[in-house]
């Protein structure tokens, strides 16, 4: 998943997860093994695809969500497989989690033998979705019963895609249980909600998840009418998107590299204690999560915290302190449209030079991802003042909820604090 889940116990809901798919896997092995391989070709093309889809990824890079989208696609298209060349298989449910299970550990052994990690819970997580989609068509293929319901027609492609409509929301439920329990081992600061987080793997369906899916339907009826030579030919623009994904995540993350230097700019000059902007950024991105910020918004709230006082560089004297929240109104909002202005031309992206530019702007009129850096900032600021410590930076920043912070934003921030998740302000 997004994040390791650290060297302390596991969470119930990965050893639950963990422990489905092993169960699946034992039951499928099993059952293969006493009744024998059906279609061997046809179940070596697949796992031969699958294996391959594993070993051509390099790893998993920052944000990304899938990391072998051929082997996904050559899973579900196993799972969602009919007929080979206009002739009913008979391979199974169970044959499929076996193919695949066997697959992805073959494919771990060169990975672990180069040093490479092995990702156990992705593991689990695809053994479980391809056997939800591959027990939800098999049997009612089998049967005769999708035909009774679909037709033999045009209509007939409509009972894969049902089937793999169910099988990305069943991902989707557990790739953000997974997720939950990534972030609450990762320490003791703000846990998202879990409807928060589902919503956002939901709405990550609409990219790599859509050419996944329709490449493992298309690869399914591919092989109903060609034979098992389809998938080499109907895969191959799936392998040159991973390409491309993956150019475009390590573009995006030398841009995050770019913006975390570009952020001590303002250390480096004199202008900003030494890591104000860091820590600002960890909290701000901590009562994101508080207040139910999650993927896209997250990431913005946080480059934007990390760029907030890049518009301190326009001074002449730097602040006492650094801290812009004691300067007048108007010069608060002139060195944030000039910080603005700079991000812009950092291609960090609209949304969070809007933040930067608004950051300094009434409460009631700023996103809440602008009102979240400007609290933090304050905070950081207070504290970096010795105004006599976190509680009395808190009890200040209520003071001022009337005009200058949101209630919301404040009473989130105390929460996180309270939960001693993150290193006091101010610390260095």
């Amino acid at each position: 998943m997004r994040a390791p889940y650290g060297s302390g116990p596991l969470a119930p809901a990965v050893l639950a997860v963990r422990g489905a798919a092993l169960l699946l896997a034992l039951v499928a092995l099993a059952h293969t093994s006493v009744r024998g391989l059906a279609e061997p070709g046809l179940a070596l093309v697949f796992g031969l695809l699958v294996a391959a889809g594993e070993l051509v990824r390099r790893g998993t890079a920052a944000g990304e969500r899938e990391p072998a989208p051929l082997a996904a696609a050559g899973a579900l298209a196993y799972a969602l497989l009919g007929d080979s060349a206009g002739r009913p298989t008979t391979h199974g449910a169970l044959q499929v989690i076996t193919v695949v299970v066997v697959a992805q550990a073959l494919a771990a052994v060169p990975r672990r033998a180069c040093g490479r990690r092995t990702d156990a819970d992705r593991a689990a997580r695809r053994t479980l979705t391809v056997g939800f989609a591959a027990v939800c068509f098999q049997p009612l293929y089998a049967s005769g019963q999708a035909e009774r319901w679909f037709g033999d027609g045009p209509w007939f492609p409509l009972f894969p895609l049902t089937v793999l409509a169910l099988t990305a929301l069943c991902d989707a439920v557990l790739a953000a249980l997974l997720a939950r329990s990534a972030a609450r081992a990762g320490g003791p600061g703000a846990l998202p909600p879990y409807g928060s987080l589902l919503v956002d793997e939901v709405r990550a369906l609409a990219g790599t998840g859509v050419a996944i899916g329709a490449t493992g339907v298309v690869t399914a009826l591919g092989v109903a009418v060609a034979g098992p030579w389809a998938p080499a030919v109907l895969c191959g623009p799936l392998l040159l998107t991973q390409v491309s994904a993956r150019r475009y995540t390590a573009v995006r993350t030398t841009c995050g590299q770019t913006m975390a230097s570009l952020a001590r700019a303002t250390e480096i000059a004199g202008y900003t204690p030494p890591g104000h902007a860091r820590r600002v950024a960890a909290l701000a991105t901590a009562v994101g999560r508080e207040l139910g910020l999650t993927g896209p918004r997250l990431t913005v709230l946080e480059h934007a915290a990390l760029m907030h006082d890049i518009g301190q560089l326009s001074l002449l004297d730097p602040v006492a302190g650094g801290a812009t929240a004691r300067l007048p109104a108007a010069e608060q909002r002139r060195i944030a449209l000039l910080g603005g202005a700079v991000v812009r031309r950092t291609g960090a992206g609209p949304e969070v030079a809007a933040v930067v530019e608004q950051q300094a702007d009434p409460y009631r009129e700023q996103p809440l991802a602008a009102r979240i850096v400007r609290t933090v900032n304050a905070y950081d600021d207070l504290c970096g003042e010795s105004v006599g410590g976190p509680l009395r930076a808190l009890e200040q920043l209520r003071l001022g909820t009337g005009h200058d912070h949101q209630p919301q934003v404040v009473e989130a921030l105390g929460r996180v604090l309270a939960r001693g998740g993150l290193t006091p302000a101010g610390a260095g």
